[in-house]
């Protein structure tokens, strides 16, 4: 995508933030910004508070695991503008050796639950968060990240965690 071709929401992130801005893609009408790790606070807030983007809804957080890549792993959010009906992903990606990326909980409420399953399920701390701690797995599971691709199939530490599961079924 050249730079007179970007989508118009890109370019207005580009253009504020041109040290944060990694790339644009588009794909059947979806458009994804992938920014720095430093810059993310900043072009969620832009996104946000900008009457022109509009960006009120917080749809989704989500993470992936690219274990060949140096920087490991993509945090994407998805973001909605309800008045406007456009809508736009989010990304990011860290180290492993450096994890943590900051939390948007301060701009959209309801990234809360959605970061800490992103924490408990990959390991990725959000910075800032108003109480990051598991929200799926067992407070005592000390085990790994499930969602991780170098995690066994079998679970570590699954028999002892989840003893409930080795008793017949009556």
């Amino acid at each position: 995508m050249t730079a007179d071709s970007l989508h118009p929401m890109a370019r207005r992130i580009k253009d504020a933030f041109p040290e944060g801005f990694v790339k644009a893609v588009e794909w059947r009408g979806d458009l994804a910004v992938t920014v720095t790790p430093d810059a993310l606070h900043r072009v969620a807030r832009l996104l946000h508070d900008d009457p022109a983007l509009d960006f009120d809804y917080i749809v989704h957080v989500s993470s992936v695991d690219w274990p060949e890549d140096e920087e490991r792993f993509e945090v994407v959010y998805e973001f909605y503008s309800i008045r406007k009906r456009h809508r736009i992903r989010l990304k990011t990606r860290v180290r492993e050796s450096d994890c943590v990326v900051d939390s948007l909980c301060d701009i959209w409420k309801g990234a809360d639950f959605m970061e800490r399953e992103v924490f408990d399920m990959m390991g990725i701390r959000f910075r800032n968060h108003p109480d990051l701690r598991r929200i799926l797995m067992p407070d005592e599971y000390t085990e790994g990240y499930p969602l991780r691709k170098d995690f066994p199939l079998r679970g570590k530490g699954w028999r002892d965690t989840f003893d409930f599961l080795n008793e017949p079924m009556s």
